[in-house]
Order: structure tokens, then sequence, then C-alpha cells
């Protein structure tokens, strides 16, 4: 079992869906807001098949590297939108119609923003895109 805590979990969620070439990463601390998580992550895919694609290697890398299984996994790439709920730490993937449509930031524009050190775009190597 992993003794990742919620913001490090939230880090890791983050880097594992940068690696699989998410774009507009968000990490939001929602620990003073809500009693469900401590964290929400948000990005954005460039379309359903990508979306399928971050949500499979997160689910693959943090069972294999974390020993972590998803509480739970909603929603479809035909939808626009999957989460995937490690209980702390939710993952948001839409595409860009759906993210705009459900706007999380707006709606959670109190939430303090979790920095996060991820690669500059374009800096991806071809291997790791």
């Amino acid at each position: 079992m992993s003794g990742l805590g919620s913001e490090a979990l939230t880090r890791r969620l983050a880097e594992v869906a940068d690696a699989k070439g998410a774009s507009e990463i968000v990490a939001l601390d929602m620990r003073e807001l809500v009693s469900y998580t401590d964290f929400l992550t948000i990005c954005a895919a460039r379309n359903e098949r990508q979306a399928r694609a971050i949500v499979d290697e997160v689910k693959l890398r943090l069972k294999q590297e974390d020993g972590l299984l998803p509480a739970g996994v909603e929603g479809s790439g035909p939808a626009g939108w999957i989460v995937v709920d490690y209980l702390d730490a939710v993952l948001h993937v839409f595409t860009a119609e759906a993210r705009q449509r459900y706007g999380l930031e707006d709606l959670w524009r109190e939430a303090p923003r979790l920095e996060l050190a991820l690669q500059e775009p374009g800096t991806r190597s071809v291997a790791g895109a």
C-alpha cells in the first residue's frame, strides 16, 4: 500500500497526466471547502481517445508504482469527461468542450491552486508524449 498523502497523490496524478500529454493541468485545494476530497486535479485532453489514454495510464501507473486503485471511475470518452476518484484526490479529465461546459475552475474559483512543477509545453520528448 502506498504511503502517499493527499497532496503528494495530487502531484502524482498531475505528473502522470502531464506525461501522457494532458494540457491545462490545474490542482485545486478543496480542504477548506468540501468534506469529500482534499484536492481536485483538472486537465484537458485533445479528444475522447486521449482522455481515455490519460485515465488508463493514471490507473496503470498508480497501481504498479504506488499500489493504489481508484475507488471509482465515472464518465466516458464520448461524454467528454472522465472522473477518477482516489478519495483524497480526484482527477477530472475533460475534452476542451466539456471542460468549458462544466467550468469546474469557475465553480470552485475560491479554492487555492496547488503549484505544480510540470514540464513546460513544447519541452516534452517524443517518447514522453
